[in-house]
């Protein structure tokens, strides 16, 4: 703070030449936070909060379900930041893109989607390399025992999709026992 400078009641700051027109009985010039937070910018109204967007990887073997998670995702404020079609490639864009969640299609067509959640998972070492949710256009129930001994952070059905769903399993506030469904 500099000096001179007076906080008034809802700890704004201000100048004492402020709190005299006030009293006054005369309207101050507008007040200014006397700190940031981070995801906060200024604009001329004054501090608005800003949201940090979350990206996204998407792995899926069918090109239609690729576009239409893409268009949902980013429609609802997360960042689709790439796809993929197979494992190996899956592999190398989460090194490449660094996502803050993937999404693995269960049947990748040749492929485990539960294989690519471990690999994803320990990458031979002690850090993931991007947290895992399941999808898949059959229900949970029939991959429950697989589901429940993954290393995903849970399991959205392609028709549950949702920002809403994915956040919710990203801070542990999925529905579900265990391993979490959204």
């Amino acid at each position: 703070m500099l000096l001179g400078t007076v906080l008034d009641q809802s700890g704004m700051q201000t100048a004492p030449a402020d709190l005299e027109l006030e009293r006054a009985g005369r309207p101050a010039p507008a007040l200014t936070p006397i700190f940031r937070v981070a995801g906060m910018y200024v604009r001329e109204s004054g501090w608005k909060a800003c949201s940090v967007t979350l990206q996204c990887l998407v792995v899926d073997d069918s090109p239609y379900f690729l576009d239409a998670a893409r268009a949902l995702l980013e429609r609802q404020g997360i960042a689709v930041v790439g796809v993929a079609t197979n494992g190996p490639d899956a592999l190398r864009r989460v090194r490449e893109l660094r996502p803050d969640v993937t999404l693995v299609d269960i049947d990748l067509g040749g492929e485990s989607g539960f294989d690519l959640a471990r690999r994803l998972s320990a990458d031979g070492g002690d850090t993931a390399l991007s947290p895992v949710i399941l999808v898949s256009t059959r229900d949970e129930v029939d991959y429950a025992e697989l589901i429940a001994t993954s290393p995903a952070l849970g399991f959205v059905a392609k028709a549950e999709l949702s920002a809403d769903a994915v956040r919710a399993l990203l801070s542990g506030h999925g529905s579900g026992q265990g391993h979490l469904t959204a």
